[in-house]
C-alpha cells in the first residue's frame, strides 16, 4: 500500500503517570483539612490509577456494556447481570483500595487520628479520574453499611463481608464469601424524588434471627448495581415507609424473588448496570424502626451525596489534566496551544473552577470524620446540599469547555477511547442522583431552620475575614439571607442562596489551603464580576502561567 501522508502535531495520550502525585491542589486540600495525614497509599494508588493497563480496563468496561440474563436456556429464571472481565478488575481495585468501607472496619483505636473518611473521599476523586461508573455500588456499599446498625442481627453478621478488602462477585450465600457489596432501591415510576408516594408494599410474615421479617411486592424504577449481594430498599409497611434489608440470596441459599424487568440504555455510566425491577413476595427485613423509613435513607443520602461531589470534583480534574496534555503537545499557527494566550486564559480558568470544587468537596469530607462534634456536624448539613448542587453543577460546563480544547479529537468517542467524550457523558448524573438541583437547594433552606448552621458558617468563613474585598461584601449579606428567608420567596430564590454560600465557602477555603494567587484570581472573577459568562474571561493581570504550571498532571 502507498503511504499517502505522515502522522505528526498529534499528541501522545496521557498515560502512565500518578493521578495523585501531580495533583497539587489535592494534596493541599488534604494538608489543610488533615495535616498529618499519611498519603503513601494514595500514592500508590495514583500511580495504579494511571496506567496503560487500568485505563484499558476503563476503556472495555464502557465498551462492552452489562448484558441481562433473565432466563438460561431452558426457561429458568435467573435474573443475573454479565459483566466484561474489565469491570471485574475495576471493582476488585476500588474494594481493594477500601473505598467501599475502609472507615467501618473496626480500626477504632486509630479512627480518631487517621481521618478514614478524608484519606477515603481522596480515593474516590482520584479513582473517578479513572472510571465513575464502576464506583456506583463503591458509593452505595459505603453508604448503606452503617445503616444496618439500625438491625444489629443483620449488621453483625453483614459487616465484616462490606469493610472486606476482597472482591466476591459469586451469587451465592452471604456466609460464604469472601466480600459483599450494597445497592439501593427508593424511587419507582410515580414518585422519583417523591418517595412517600412509592406503592411497593411490605406484609409481615414472621420473626426469626434477623428480626421482623416481611414479603414484598411491587417494583423499582431505579435500582442500580443489581448484582449486589444486598439492597436497602423503601416499602409500605403496615406502620408506613419503612427501610427493609433485601439480599439477593436468602439464607437458606434460595434466590429472592427480584424479578430484573430490563437494564436502563443511560446517556453514560455505560459500565454499571442500572434496572428496572418487580417485587414478588420477596423477603426483606426492618431495618430501624417501623414507619421512619425516610429519616433512615437521607442518612444514607448525606453519604452518597458526598461522594457526588467528589464524583464530579474527580472528573473536573481529568477533563482539566485531558486538556493541560493536550494543549502542552498539539500546535497550532506556529505555537503550542497552551502557549496561545487565549487557550491560557481558558485552561488557567478551568484550574481555578477544578481547584476550587477540590476545596469544597474535600472539606465536606472531613466533617465525617467528626461524628461526635456539634458544630462539624451543623457544617455538614448546610455543606451536603451546597456542594452536591454547585460542584455537579459547574462539572458540565467544565467538561464541556475541556473538551473545547482538544476540538474535533474530544468530541470522538474513537471506540472507547475517547475519554473527554465519556467524561462529558457521565458528567449529569452526579446532578440528578441522590436529588436534582431543586432537592438540593431545597435541603439548604430546612438545614437553615437550625440556628447553628448559620453559626457553623459564620466559623468557617471568619478567617478570610479583610482578605478580599468582594468576599468580605458577599460574607456580610449572607447572615442576613440565610436568618430572614421569606417563606413564600424563599423557595424560588433558594439556588441562588445555594450558589453564593458555595463560592464564599470556596473562597475562604483556597484562602487557606492555596496560593495568594489563585485566591485572588478567584475572588476576583467569581466574586468581583472580573469575569464574564464562560470560561477564558479572566481580567487581564492574571498570573494565568503560575495557574497552569500548578495544574500541570505530570
Amino acid at each position: 500500500m502507498d503511504i499517502t501522508h505522515e502522522v505528526f502535531n498529534q499528541p501522545e495520550p496521557l498515560v502512565n503517570y500518578n493521578l495523585f502525585a501531580g495533583n497539587r491542589a489535592l494534596q493541599d486540600a488534604l494538608k489543610f483539612n488533615a495535616p498529618g495525614l499519611d498519603t503513601a497509599a494514595l500514592t500508590q494508588l495514583g500511580a495504579t490509577l494511571g496506567t496503560a493497563q487500568m485505563q484499558a480496563h476503563a476503556r472495555l468496561a464502557n465498551v462492552h456494556k452489562p448484558e441481562l440474563h433473565t432466563h438460561d436456556r431452558f426457561g429458568r429464571r435467573i435474573d443475573q447481570v454479565e459483566f466484561h472481565p474489565s469491570y471485574h478488575a475495576l471493582m476488585a481495585l476500588a474494594i481493594e483500595a477500601g473505598l467501599h468501607g475502609a472507615p467501618w472496619a473496626e480500626m477504632a483505636p486509630t479512627l480518631a487520628t487517621a481521618s478514614p473518611h478524608l484519606q477515603r473521599a481522596a480515593g474516590f476523586m482520584l479513582f473517578t479520574e479513572l472510571e465513575p461508573s464502576s464506583l456506583c455500588p463503591i458509593s452505595m456499599s459505603y453508604a448503606a453499611t452503617p445503616a444496618l446498625r439500625g438491625n444489629p442481627a443483620i449488621h453483625a453478621d453483614w459487616a465484616p463481608g462490606l469493610t472486606s478488602r476482597l472482591y466476591d462477585p459469586a451469587l451465592k450465600v452471604w456466609q460464604g464469601k469472601a466480600g459483599l457489596t450494597m445497592g439501593m432501591g427508593m424511587t419507582e415510576k410515580q414518585g422519583g424524588s417523591d418517595v412517600r408516594a412509592n406503592t411497593t408494599r411490605a406484609v409481615p410474615e414472621g420473626v426469626d434471627a434477623w428480626g421482623q421479617r416481611f414479603a414484598v411486592t411491587g417494583h423499582k424504577w431505579f435500582f442500580s448495581a443489581p448484582m449486589c449481594d444486598a439492597f436497602l430498599i423503601l416499602a409500605q409497611a403496615p406502620g408506613g415507609l419503612s427501610c427493609l434489608f433485601l439480599p439477593r440470596v436468602l439464607p437458606d441459599g434460595s434466590c429472592n424473588a427480584i424479578h430484573i424487568q430490563r437494564l436502563k440504555d443511560k446517556l453514560g455510566n455505560q459500565a454499571n448496570a442500572s434496572a428496572e425491577v418487580e417485587f414478588s413476595g420477596a423477603s426483606a427485613w426492618l431495618v430501624g424502626e417501623e414507619g421512619r423509613g425516610v429519616p433512615q435513607i437521607l442518612a444514607m443520602g448525606t453519604m452518597t451525596r458526598l461522594d457526588c461531589a467528589l464524583g464530579t470534583s474527580g472528573l473536573m480534574r481529568q477533563s482539566l489534566s485531558l486538556a493541560l496534555a493536550h494543549t502542552a503537545q498539539r500546535r497550532a499557527f506556529g505555537k503550542r496551544l497552551i502557549e496561545q494566550p487565549l487557550m491560557r486564559n481558558v485552561l488557567a480558568d478551568l484550574a481555578i473552577e477544578s481547584e476550587a470544587a477540590c476545596a469544597l468537596s474535600i472539606r465536606l469530607a472531613r466533617t465525617f470524620d467528626h461524628q461526635d462534634d456539634a458544630p462539624e456536624q451543623a457544617l455538614a448539613r448546610l455543606l451536603t446540599p451546597v456542594a452536591k448542587f454547585w460542584i455537579c453543577k459547574r462539572g458540565s460546563a467544565v467538561a464541556q469547555e475541556a473538551m473545547e480544547c482538544l476540538g474535533g479529537n474530544g468530541y470522538v468517542e474513537a471506540g472507547g477511547e475517547g475519554v473527554m467524550a465519556r467524561i462529558y457523558r457521565e458528567m449529569p448524573v452526579n446532578s440528578i442522583w441522590e436529588g436534582a438541583g431543586n432537592i438540593m437547594a431545597l435541603d439548604l433552606l430546612r438545614a437553615l431552620r437550625k440556628a447553628d448552621a448559620v453559626a457553623a458558617l459564620a466559623q468557617e468563613l471568619q478567617p478570610a475575614q479583610g482578605a478580599h474585598p468582594a468576599l468580605d461584601r458577599l460574607a456580610a449579606e449572607l447572615p442576613a439571607r440565610l436568618g430572614g428567608i421569606d417563606p413564600q420567596e424563599g423557595e424560588s430564590q433558594a439556588r441562588r442562596l445555594a450558589q453564593d454560600v458555595a463560592l464564599a465557602l470556596q473562597a475562604a477555603l483556597l484562602l487557606q489551603s492555596a496560593p495568594a494567587y489563585i485566591f485572588s484570581a478567584f475572588c476576583d472573577s467569581r466574586l468581583a464580576g472580573h469575569w464574564g459568562h464562560t470560561f477564558g474571561t479572566l481580567a487581564a493581570g492574571v498570573d494565568v502561567g503560575r495557574l497552569i504550571d500548578r495544574a500541570m498532571p505530570r
